[in-house]
């Protein structure tokens, strides 16, 4: 039989990877948004009658649709909606599905039927991953203690994180830390927690994020996070030295105020100095009496 091809290109630019086949089964990873082709075998010097196309496991398998000749429509059996507008048929014995998303993931099966009644299949096994986000590396925690800097990483990323693989690499670390495999490959995990002696000059870490068919980095310098009585605080950290700092900030205008506030009173309440209420005025037909008392004028407006 020929053999079984996956690929396909479009206008504007190519999506096609090597497809993994054993015998019947071929094994095809995409990416969302691609597209994917598949090519049914045939015997040489077989005619072919007919090729149906459907999708799903054993238990809910559904035919798509048929193909009878190359001239031919297509004629649509069921999942219409969900195919119509992505899918094409180059000719008798390909598919092509476009803009593929994680949902058209599964089992795809072509049945060739030749005349005198030979039928074979062939299974296709898709799998769409989501394009890799742009990690980032928050450090969560940090301390310097007895020449040792004690760091917790983590390696952040926004979307789908189901089918994404997560691997610390390191430059310039120690070489028993090396040799001990910290932070060497870490699959899987996104918080790292690292203890580095801090003679060490500016060493970095790159987490990697990927799946089969792509993957992202991000690096940060360990060096500026590791200084003695400066080191960088980022994330959770940092929101708790800026609530400090606005609580302290409130205090002291708080003490201020108050200050303020009882300086003044203090100032009113001096002697020569009219208490709040009213004027000090002579009483009515005072004449310059060698009295000294004086008392509080009073008025109607």
């Amino acid at each position: 039989m020929e053999e079984a091809m996956a690929g396909c290109s479009v206008a504007g630019g190519a999506c096609s990877t090597v497809a993994n086949s054993s015998g019947a089964h071929v094994y095809l990873n995409r990416t969302q948004g691609g597209c994917v082709l598949f090519h049914a075998a045939r015997e040489a010097g077989a005619e072919l009658k007919e090729i149906s196309w459907g999708f799903g496991p054993e238990s809910d398998y559904r035919v798509i649709l048929t193909v009878c000749s190359s001239t031919d429509p297509p004629t649509w059996v069921s999942l219409q909606d969900k195919y119509e507008q992505r899918v094409h048929v180059p000719n008798m014995t390909s598919l092509r599905i476009d803009n593929l998303t994680p949902g058209d993931s599964g089992q795809y099966r072509a049945r060739i039927s030749f005349t005198g009644g030979k039928e074979f299949n062939m299974n296709f096994h898709l799998t769409v991953y989501a394009p890799v986000p742009l990690p980032q590396i928050w450090v969560t925690s940090s301390s310097i203690t007895a020449g040792w800097c004690n760091v917790t990483l983590e390696c952040r990323a926004q979307g789908a994180m189901e089918d994404l693989k997560v691997t610390w690499e390191s430059k310039g670390l120690p070489e028993e830390l090396e040799q001990r495999g910290t932070p060497g490959p870490a699959p899987n995990s996104w918080t790292l927690d690292l203890s580095l002696p801090l003679s060490q000059p500016n060493p970095r870490l790159t987490c990697v994020l990927s799946n089969p068919l792509d993957q992202k980095t991000a690096t940060t310098d360990l060096g500026a996070i590791c200084v003695p009585d400066s080191h960088a605080v980022t994330g959770p950290g940092l929101l708790a030295h800026l609530l400090r700092a606005v609580i302290a900030v409130l205090f002291f205008l708080g003490a201020g105020l108050c200050l303020w506030k009882t300086r003044d009173k203090k100032q009113k309440m001096e002697p020569g100095r009219a208490p709040p209420g009213g004027l000090w005025a002579p009483l009515p037909g005072y004449q310059g009496a060698t009295s000294g008392r004086k008392v509080a004028s009073q008025s109607c407006l």
